[in-house]
């Protein structure tokens, strides 16, 4: 399988993944809408890590169909599996971690991870 291929569809599986463990929060705790802007509760990570992974991973995907049909090298293939890897990492600090107004570690790298990667990839478009 085609490494663009398969990450594109990672970051597809990741947004809706989110969206529905979100659904599924939702239903158990009888949450209909809105919720409590409390960064320690469950649901209030999920949903912004459901919309944090959803204002990413389309240009991300965007960015890595494009150069995957470009016959990329190996280097900017590496980085398609990099810039996946922080959008799933970023996802898991955002739901593991006890609060969202401290810095967690997996959080931190994945964002970081994400523009570094995310520059590279258009860096690769515009050459």
């Amino acid at each position: 399988m085609n490494v663009a291929v398969f990450c594109t569809g990672m970051l597809g599986l990741l947004v809706f993944g989110l969206g529905f463990g979100v659904s599924a929060l939702r239903g158990s705790t009888r949450t209909n809408f809105a919720y409590t802007v409390d960064p320690t509760d469950r649901l209030y990570k999920m949903v912004r890590a459901h919309g944090n992974a959803a204002e990413y991973a389309p240009m991300l995907a965007i960015l890595i169909l494009y150069l995957g049909s470009q016959q990329p090298g190996r280097f900017v293939t590496w980085t398609f599996v990099a810039a996946t890897a922080c959008r799933y990492l970023h996802a898991l600090g955002m739901i593991l971690a006890k609060s969202l107004d401290r810095t967690d570690p997996l959080r931190f790298v994945g964002a970081l991870g994400t523009y570094v990667t995310g520059f590279m990839l258009v860096a690769a478009v515009l050459r």
